[in-house]
């Protein structure tokens, strides 16, 4: 039976078949936690205030300050701190613009939060203004459940990201990751959900057996991944508000890396039901295979345009792993990586102009970014041990698993390369992290 599981890139772990990891002793916890360890120096100034309440009711969470952090992370916001803060106002009546002008901030928001009806519910009013201009830019008001303010919070944080910045955010949607523990001197893996700042976590799935490469539906309904809890690699479709499983694919040999097409309606699959290592499309509904690509050499790691028109995946038919773009209905595969000898594990940009991965140079494992029109490439993060990245939606944002004081911890870096932050769990290994889609509630 399997136990362990690399931390060598997913192409290396298909072409050598090990899966081993260093003995731990921690146990891991579900939650992440924040560390900012570079922003941009031209970060935008803004002051969130924190929201005045009405009533006698005490919240749990504090709105404000998981505004500060949402915008902080993106690298593209500098929160003003409380205690620098000269008056708290709470309605925009209230401000004194030259008080904010003096403390250099551009936007400064202000709320207040008032129970509705017996208090089992609370209302949010939220108001953004232009420091410079006198202008309130953004008025809403918004209603949730009591016990649910942290989504709240994340939505206003959505809010003034876009009409700040003409993007949409993407703090109301969720990350899946995998954690390692040791239990008893056994491996334990799990599977969590969480909110993008690593907080509300839920264990969706818990194995004795490697889980791999988690993968969301477009419709952020459903995970698609690769569990060993049989003894041999199999893939899974999990639907996350019933807990419902079914595996769609245990053929012999290799079952990995799914990836979603944009409708929804198949995957592409790396499997090895033929002898060798190739890209399946399977259509869901009639389990129909497709064989995408065929070559003696090994591909895999596919991911789809926001099209769905072409993919990209991993291939050594070069005589090492690179990265690959070919068209969804056949045709000759065109190599895009050359920088390297090692390029794999491709991420395409919502807008197909973006090609991100993972490369190696001088015996460091980066995350690097390819611009497809130009053929620029640009490497992103230095940390030398950087693995599976997964964009946001908006394509602003990347998280990727790496290491850090001999921890596995999960990354995010601005696809420009300027700000990173990191989540480590708060004891043990994280890894495998997956970016949700926008659904609905964001």
């Amino acid at each position: 039976m399997m136990k362990t599981i690399s931390r060598l890139p997913l192409f290396a772990r298909l072409a050598t078949l090990l899966f081993l990891v260093a003995a731990m002793s921690a146990p891991v916890r579900a939650e992440l936690v924040i560390r900012i360890t570079e922003g941009a120096e031209d970060a935008i100034p803004v002051a969130v205030v924190p929201f005045g309440e009405t009533g006698n009711l005490s919240f749990q969470e504090n709105v404000a300050s998981i505004v500060r952090s949402d915008l902080s992370m993106t690298g593209e916001f500098s929160p003003l701190s409380v205690d620098k803060m000269l008056s708290l106002p709470s309605r925009g009546k209230d401000i004194f613009f030259r008080d904010w002008r003096l403390l250099g901030q551009k936007y400064v928001l202000v709320g207040e939060l008032s129970p509705v009806g017996q208090g089992e519910r609370v209302s949010a009013r939220f108001e953004l203004y232009d420091v410079n201009r006198q202008e309130r830019l953004l008025g809403e008001t918004a209603t949730v459940a009591r016990d649910n303010l942290r989504t709240l919070a994340h939505h206003i944080s959505d809010r003034v990201y876009q009409t700040i910045t003409g993007n949409r955010g993407v703090f109301s949607t969720r990350l899946a990751y995998v954690t390692l523990e040791q239990e008893q001197g056994e491996p334990v893996y799990r599977l969590h959900v969480s909110d993008v700042d690593g907080q509300r976590s839920r264990v969706r799935l818990k194995s004795d057996e490697p889980i791999l490469s988690p993968a969301w539906s477009p419709d952020g309904r459903k995970l698609a991944y690769v569990s060993f809890e049989t003894g041999r690699p199999a893939v899974y479709i999990h639907e996350l508000a019933s807990g419902q499983r079914e595996k769609i694919s245990s053929f012999p040999g290799l079952n990995s890396a799914p990836a979603w097409s944009p409708d929804g309606d198949a995957l592409l699959l790396t499997l090895s039901r033929d002898g060798n290592a190739e890209v399946y499309k399977m259509d869901i509904a009639s389990r129909r295979l497709t064989r995408m690509t065929n070559h003696w050499a090994i591909d895999t790691e596919p991911s789809w345009s926001s099209a769905g028109s072409s993919f990209v995946f991993t291939s050594d038919r070069s005589g090492g792993p690179q990265i690959y773009r070919m068209d969804a209905d056949g045709g000759e595969p065109q190599r895009l990586t050359f920088g390297s000898r090692y390029n794999a594990r491709p991420r395409l940009g919502p807008d197909g102009d973006y090609v991100f991965y993972v490369h190696q140079r001088e015996g460091q494992f980066s995350i690097a970014r390819l611009n497809l029109n130009n053929r620029e490439e640009v490497v992103l993060t230095r940390t030398g041990s950087d693995e599976s990245p997964s964009l946001a939606p908006n394509g602003r944002l990347l998280i990727y698993a790496t290491q850090k004081d001999d921890e596995g911890v999960l990354a995010v870096v601005t696809a420009d390369g300027e700000s990173t932050y990191t989540l480590p769990a708060r004891f043990g290994e994280v890894r495998d992290p997956a970016w949700s889609p926008w659904t609905g509630n964001s």
